[in-house]
């Protein structure tokens, strides 16, 4: 048990460092990072083959468009053809707008907002198949930019803009990964719900021969009020097999 949790610990700290480093690591760190563990050549292509299922390169750039969809892939097009339009500068040119920008010139701010929108669509195919849409990423990555670069100011070096915007990127797709996880499993426990009151109702029904009352389905079932209830209002009142116009409290 010690040494699962010290596993769990070493392999959140390589996907930390991994993300830090634009989703990519190499095969050295990852082994200096579990030396202390002594893994056998197998265990360590399973950790290999975990970083990649997670779109983390490991000794080369991670595939990113595998899991886009027709309609995503055009819509990146379209969105990366847009972004052909910003003028392009000199690495030197970047970094003054950036010191400019970290003074909180307003103009500055603008413009290395457009110099960094490229970043956006690449980062967020970084992300794609976690069950949020390209389109929706890039929509956080683009919140996450616009507020980033208003947020200079408490760098003491241009070099660590590109940095500190990108991970505030990153930071919001991964939230609203986690966030829309999080809703449907709320939307599952819902639907559990849901199927759970039907299935015992129909049950009842095909015994019956005729749609079931609320509180015989309680007293056959052993299910709450609130439950049967719940079910019923959340289901639009289409659970056929339980009687039509009950009043609900």
């Amino acid at each position: 048990m010690v040494q699962e949790t010290v596993f769990a610990g070493i392999l959140g700290e390589v996907r930390k460092k991994a993300r830090a480093q634009q989703n990519f690591i190499t095969k050295t760190e990852v082994e200096e990072a579990f030396s202390a563990l002594s893994l056998s050549a197998e265990q360590m292509e399973l950790v290999y083959d975990y970083l990649r299922q997670n779109k983390i390169g490991v000794d080369e750039p991670a595939e990113a468009d595998a899991d886009l969809e027709e309609t995503e892939k055009n819509y990146l097009d379209s969105y990366l053809e847009e972004l052909k339009a910003i003028p392009a500068v000199t690495e030197g040119e970047k970094e003054a707008i950036t010191l400019s920008a970290m003074a909180g010139d307003a103009d500055a701010v603008q413009r290395l907002t457009e110099l960094m929108l490229p970043e956006v669509p690449r980062i967020a195919r970084l992300y794609t198949g976690q069950g949020v849409s390209l389109e929706d990423l890039i929509g956080e990555g683009n919140v996450a930019l616009s507020l980033g670069v208003t947020m200079l100011g408490a760098l003491e070096h241009a070099k660590e803009a590109q940095g500190m915007l990108v991970k505030m990127m990153m930071d919001a797709m991964e939230d609203c990964i986690a966030e829309n996880a999080a809703e449907e499993k709320s939307d599952q426990k819902i639907a559990d719900k849901v199927n759970k009151v039907a299935d015992a109702a129909n049950a009842l029904q095909e015994e019956l021969r005729r749609a079931v009352t609320v509180e015989e389905l309680m007293d056959e079932s052993g299910l709450s009020r609130k439950t049967i209830e719940d079910a019923i209002r959340i289901s639009g009142g289409r659970i056929e097999s339980i009687a039509a116009k009950q009043e609900l409290l």
